[in-house]
């Protein structure tokens, strides 16, 4: 391994590790690589781990420049929307937003994310797992969980980038997140990544290091099999579509298209409605207006909605009557043309695109990031996981960035939720790869919850995905249609669904049993030196 380490810089070592680690999560047919992509990182880190003058300081570095290069490739998509002329900004100003976005987002990831070198670093120079090296991988490996979903505690972080994504082509292998959630794959990723460097080390372990690698993988793929042979496609079915209008943010903005934005939705519902759709799903603000306050609208759709005898999940803004201020909501529009009592809001709101976190921080430092969202004030985030109930069935929903936080689709099921709708507006990305990484959120949610999902895009991607993660239809970006399927009603619980992130407070669990054991030996044997 020193060969290895001296022949290539530890630095070029990592800065390739986490190119080819992120590059499936672009382009998902190379999910293969991140079997073997973090091997490189792992060589790194276990020789760092043994040379005891490597300080802790110097693993947050190394870690710096690994997540900084894997979140870089993740974000790449930040200068598809250049120029932001829609948002009102200049060519210069739209160019430091840009460059802010994707670097700027992948630092502050990677600064976070770097603590995981040093965690894994700290806790294997224990001598619990000093005297066990098969011990090294699988902390990494909880390490690594944690730190992935440390990303969904706050507005800080942005849980795109999630190694399973890459995966998610290869659907056998994510299926065992029905069972123990997507950090579990996960865990087996770092792990197999980790034991297989130490099979290719000199060591009395290389061998059994190989055993667990090759075993460890196949009790995930186990996992996926034995969920896909289970699968019972049962429950009542029901004609689902989703509307993909194609309008741009920013002719979506501008007053003077809405007759127009109104036109398409009109005959897209009505196409619909006429090949047997029972529901149909409206991307999120696809009327950017307050619904409820703007009377030609409220009839538009209530008449759109009785005259073809469908059900409309439109995603239009709504007023909290106390503060006056916005929530980006989904509204039921019933057959008979009422309006259904339930609302959906967005619970995890885009910053800098919905609200602006630290506002007088960002004015000061960086003020066109600070104007770069389309509204003038801050949206207000919704408060739960609201379950609908239409004709049809109990609707779970979830509008664009909601799709990529678990828990939140996860809290839709277990409030009753038969099937899921994901209303969203991708049209920030152009054609450029994001779309299919926002799609495959989408497609692990249905996994992980045991439902179908419909998901309507304003531009695209718009899809209905089985249970399974399989993609049943699909229309493009930059296109305008409709996809309709038929869909299933499910009530049925995934174990995930029951147990929740329960995984990951085992590897918290784990983590932190290894340190409380190193500091009671510590205290011990400090004890025993003492009384002799």
């Amino acid at each position: 391994m020193k060969k290895i380490l001296n022949k290539f810089p530890p630095m070029l070592m990592l800065a390739i590790s986490a190119f080819f680690t992120a590059l499936p999560l672009v382009i998902t047919e190379l999910g293969f690589l991140q079997w073997i992509s973090v091997i490189p990182t792992a060589l790194v880190l276990i020789q760092s781990i043994s040379d005891r003058e490597t300080k802790l300081k110097k693993m947050y570095g190394r870690g710096l420049i690994f997540f900084w290069i894997y979140y870089a490739v993740v974000f790449h998509w930040f200068f598809y929307m250049y120029p932001l002329d829609f948002a009102g900004l200049s060519n210069a100003a739209s160019l430091v937003v840009v460059f802010v976005a994707c670097l700027g987002l992948s630092l502050i990831q990677a600064l976070i994310s770097a603590v995981a070198f040093v965690l894994i670093a700290a806790i294997s120079r224990t001598k619990i797992v000093g005297k066990r090296p098969l011990l090294t991988p699988f902390v990494a490996a909880a390490v690594w969980v944690v730190t992935e979903w440390f990303q969904t505690v706050g507005w800080w972080g942005v849980p795109w980038g999630r190694l399973p994504l890459g995966q998610i082509d290869a659907t056998l292998l994510v299926r065992s997140s029905a069972i123990f959630g997507s950090y579990f794959v996960t865990f087996t990723i770092i792990a197999v990544n980790f034991l297989l460097a130490i099979a290719l080390m000199k060591t009395d372990a290389r061998k059994l290091g190989a055993t667990l690698a090759v075993a460890l993988f196949c009790i995930n793929l186990a996992l996926g099999i034995a969920v896909t042979v289970s699968y019972k496609d049962s429950g009542e079915t029901v004609r689902v579509a989703a509307a993909q209008g194609n309008v741009s943010s920013s002719d979506k903005w501008d007053a003077d298209s809405l007759d127009k934005t109104m036109e398409i939705y009109a005959d897209l519902t009505e196409s619909a409605a006429d090949n047997g759709a029972e529901i149909v799903v409206w991307p999120e603000t696809a009327l950017p207006y307050d619904l409820f306050n703007n009377e030609r609208l409220y009839n538009y759709v209530s008449e759109l909605a009785r005259e073809h005898q469908v059900t409309i999940l439109v995603s239009a803004f709504t007023k909290d009557e106390e503060s006056d201020q916005l929530y980006n909501s989904v509204i039921e529009i019933k057959p008979d043309g009422n309006f259904g009592e339930t609302i959906y809001s967005k619970q995890r709101l885009v910053p800098f695109g919905e609200f602006v976190p630290m506002r007088e921080l960002i004015m000061f430092l960086i003020p066109p990031l600070a104007n770069v969202g389309m509204l003038d004030e801050d949206l207000l985030a919704g408060k739960d996981s609201t379950v609908i109930s239409t004709e049809s069935g109990d609707i779970g929903c979830g509008i664009c960035f909601d799709s990529i936080y678990e828990t939140l689709m996860l809290n839709s099921v277990r409030n009753g939720a038969e099937l899921i709708a994901i209303s969203t507006n991708d049209s920030w990305f152009s054609d450029s790869a994001a779309l299919d990484m926002h799609n495959s959120q989408s497609r692990l949610r249905a996994i992980e919850t045991g439902r179908y999902v419909v998901r309507s895009a304003n531009t695209g991607i718009s899809s209905v995905i089985d249970p399974l993660g399989n993609v049943k239809e699909e229309l493009g970006a930059l296109k305008r249609g409709y996809v309709i399927s038929n869909a299933r009603l499910k009530n049925d619980i995934t174990i995930y669904t029951t147990i929740g992130n329960v995984f990951v407070y085992m590897c918290i669990a784990f983590c932190v049993a290894i340190v409380v054991i190193h500091i009671y030996q510590k205290l011990r044997n400090n004890k025993f030196i003492k009384n002799s």
